[in-house]
């Protein structure tokens, strides 16, 4: 009986059909299954040769074993689960983008899911079922929904972030301080010399709502100001279907005002961008009569004239945080659950100006 040889030509040694097990795998390498599962578990012991061969086997089948069943055999497989609010905007692109590539650096590939309400408890176990090593939540979603499955995680020792939403009891968690870049922008635009402000489409009970109001609350009460009497929203006159279009539907309705406020503050910076337009549409300069501010400083920032001033919420710097954060819990199991807050960047630019006297 012949040995096979040690190196092989796909000519000599192609496959007639598919290799779809580890047992067919280990008769067109000629080795004993057992010992091709030593190679593919990494378990020490082997001779270099015989690792050399089934590596080489691999690059001209393609086979690849079966994660799961290495996970049984207690593998990792290396893969996190990552639920989505949406992919609607440039901002939850970015961070999926950066969480994939960081991810991947770390050695693991990524499952990703857009979740619906109501839709998280049978996607979350899902994932497990494949034996992901965590999952991964990124976005606003149903408080009441995340948390219990934050409280499943925890009991199953199941490692977990949540990147952008605070307040789940227990949850690892990344967030932006909102509630601080609300404060530093009434803060600029009263150094300005603005007193009245017009909110553009920073109304709803979001947590993200609730903290970017508590943050214009607390620097207008800082300054002496009343929040009756400094601030100014018609959101309630628009349907948002469009951001654009919704920031130039709010800015026709401060125009029509007799005395409309001097700035204005909005949730992101398509609706900014939207109402800058809708301004000087309605015969307003910006920034000698108005002053805008938008949020998340994205490149559509840089479009308009004047630029817009905007919030950086530090994209780059979240996802980093909130990959290290799941890394430690999968390598520290027993690590008690943690939250980082990501400090706001003001990024100053044309969109405003001092108020005229």
């Amino acid at each position: 009986m012949s040995t096979p040889p040690s190196s092989f030509s796909s000519s000599q040694r192609k496959p007639a059909t598919r290799i779809r097990s580890t047992a067919e795998f280990a008769k067109y390498v000629g080795l004993a299954r057992t010992t091709v599962s030593r190679v593919l578990n990494d378990q020490p012991g082997l001779k270099e040769a015989t690792v050399t061969k089934v590596k080489q086997a691999m690059e001209e089948t393609g086979f690849t074993p079966n994660a799961y069943a290495l996970h049984l055999k207690g593998k990792k497989t290396a893969t996190v689960g990552i639920c989505m609010e949406n992919l609607l905007t440039p901002p939850a692109v970015r961070k999926l983008a950066r969480l994939q590539q960081k991810l991947k650096e770390r050695g693991f590939s990524s499952l990703i899911e857009v979740l619906t309400p109501g839709t998280s408890k049978e996607v979350c176990r899902h994932f497990l079922s494949l034996r992901v090593d965590a999952i991964v939540f990124v976005g606003h979603f149903i408080e009441e929904e995340i948390a219990a499955r934050v409280n499943e995680f925890n009991s199953q020792s199941t490692p977990h972030v949540v990147i952008d939403q605070l307040g789940i009891p227990g949850a690892n968690s990344v967030a932006l301080d909102r509630v601080k870049g609300m404060k530093i922008v009434i803060e600029h635009l009263i150094a300005l010399g603005h007193t009245r402000f017009g909110l553009l489409g920073l109304s709803g009970s979001t947590r993200s709502i609730i903290d970017r109001l508590s943050g214009i609350e607390s620097a207008l009460t800082e300054h002496g100001l009343s929040k009756s009497e400094s601030i100014l929203t018609h959101d309630s006159k628009f349907i948002r279907k469009n951001d654009f279009d919704y920031g130039r539907a709010l800015a026709s309705a401060f125009s029509c005002a007799k005395n409309p406020p001097t700035a204005y503050v909005a949730l992101n910076d398509e609706i900014a961008i939207g109402a800058l337009h809708g301004f000087q549409d309605a015969g307003f300069k910006v920034p000698s009569d108005i002053s805008i501010v938008g949020f998340n400083n994205q490149d559509i920032c840089l479009m308009p004239k004047p630029v817009l001033t905007s919030v950086d919420q530090g994209i780059e710097e979240t996802v980093d945080a909130a990959v290290n954060l799941l890394l430690d819990q999968i390598d520290r199991p027993s690590i008690k659950p943690r939250t980082k807050m990501i400090e706001p960047i003001l990024i100053e630019r044309g969109s405003c100006a001092r108020r005229k006297k």
